[in-house]
């Protein structure tokens, strides 16, 4: 990082975009740490979302791999064409872009510093897909924290349970306002995620899944039996409940695999008892 982001915007006369959520990062030391988490090296497909002035990507270079970056920064995107040519880069939005073109065959890892406006959506796409094994990302630490919680927490929700479903998160790495440019007014935090060779979703299909887990959720201070009752009647509820996790339980008691196990004893929507109610 020979060049501070502020002398660079001021370079390009430009200023770090809010509708971006562009905050760079600043602090080396983070920076080495962050590849070092992500496993890169020679040969090794990775791919780095919303690369902005390539703090990181210039380090992830260093390593030998082989390296594609999404950058929805039109203005950034010609930046980094010009600075770092050996980088494959799609200008374009990683939740519009094809993941064919975005990270096309299996076997990649991710290594990025999200805009926080979006990051759980692009987590949310990453996820599900088998071609993403390891993921290095940052979130606010908040966002973070649920991400990782576990059961009996107060962070811990659907998201927690959802993606503890696809994947092992940590949080590996704490930084703070100082740690970018320009400062933000939260803490942040990188997250490890491993993938799970299988997901616990106990053969059902995701929206199903995520239906019963946001479902539970809904009303946290309520037994599931009456939380899950606005999408299911009470005696379908009380029924799958009876038969894998016990009546009785909250949503925060679960974790991933029981979540599994009652998702697979509650009827798909369509079916007799199912009351058609989205639960956002």
């Amino acid at each position: 990082m020979s060049e501070h982001p502020r002398e660079t915007l001021k370079r390009l006369e430009q200023q770090a975009r809010k509708r971006f959520g562009q905050n760079f990062l600043v602090n080396p030391h983070a920076v080495k740490r962050i590849v070092r988490l992500s496993k890169a090296g020679p040969g090794q497909k990775v791919l780095e979302i919303g690369p902005g002035l390539g703090a990181l990507t210039r380090e992830l270079l260093a390593t030998g791999c082989d390296l594609r970056a999404v950058e929805l920064d039109r203005d950034l995107a010609a930046h980094l064409r010009e600075e770092l040519p050996e980088v494959t880069l799609v200008q374009g939005d990683a939740m519009k872009v094809t993941l064919d073109e975005m990270a096309p065959g299996d076997g990649w890892s991710v290594c990025a510093n999200l805009p926080y406006n979006v990051s759980t959506r692009i987590l949310r796409r990453l996820i599900v897909e088998p071609r993403f094994e390891r993921l290095v990302l940052m979130f606010q630490k908040e966002v973070a924290d649920r991400l990782s919680a576990r059961p009996q927490t107060k962070a811990y929700g659907s998201l927690s349970v959802v993606i503890q479903a696809y994947a092992h998160p940590r949080v590996a790495i704490k930084l703070g306002p100082k740690d970018f440019h320009p400062k933000p007014k939260i803490d942040s935090a990188v997250v490890l995620f491993e993938r799970r060779p299988v997901p616990l979703l106990n053969g059902c299909e995701l929206a199903h899944f995520e239906k019963v887990v946001r479902g539970g959720f809904s009303h946290r201070r309520k037994t599931l039996v009456n939380a899950l009752a606005g999408l299911w009647s009470k005696d379908v509820a009380r029924q799958a409940l009876e038969s894998t996790v016990g009546l009785g339980r909250r949503a925060e008691e679960l974790d991933v695999t029981s979540w599994g196990k009652l998702a697979a004893a509650l009827p798909p929507a369509g079916s007799p008892g199912v009351r058609e109610k989205m639960v956002r």
